[in-house]
């Protein structure tokens, strides 16, 4: 091999592998960056879910905390009734829109309870407990957003 083959054959040499550094490093730079696009994205349903889910359960607590005060003997609070039961159906609502089906399952039978203790629509013995609706839903809501840890005992 002449000093003009030889010259050749490095410099094309040299051309393969600077093309295939290239492709290596795009190819990374494209899987890292759709690993972050797809990270992007479940933080953002994740957040969704939980502000569905804080909603929800302040939509719930204002209703709880009417039925007990008259559980209690107490005055109701100025708000009037029918719309914190109105915003409690619709907090709901956004569960079910942005939560797994489970969370938003959960969600309706916490509401259907309280919306039943509420009226006084049921015999107190059948109607369905606040207590385990609310950890029903608590539970499903925590799965909706993967937090890893134990259920709550009760």
């Amino acid at each position: 091999m002449d000093g003009v083959t030889g010259g050749t054959a490095f410099a094309l040499i040299g051309v393969l592998l600077g093309t295939l550094g290239a492709l290596v490093g795009q190819h990374l730079a494209t899987r890292v960056e759709v690993q972050r696009d797809r990270q992007q994205r479940t933080d953002g349903v994740r957040a969704e879910r939980k502000e569905a889910i804080l909603g929800f359960l302040a939509a719930a607590q204002r209703v709880e905390l009417i039925l007990d005060r008259r559980e209690l003997g107490l005055s109701a609070p100025e708000d009037p009734q029918d719309e914190k039961l109105h915003d409690l159906w619709l907090a709901k609502k956004a569960v079910e829109l942005a939560c797994t089906h489970d969370t938003g399952q959960a969600a309706h039978d916490y509401t259907k309870a309280l919306h039943a203790h509420m009226r006084n629509t049921v015999a107190p013995e059948l109607a369905p407990t606040k207590r385990d609706s609310r950890y029903a839903f608590m539970e499903a809501a925590r799965d909706a957003l993967e937090s890893g840890r134990p259920r709550i005992q009760r």
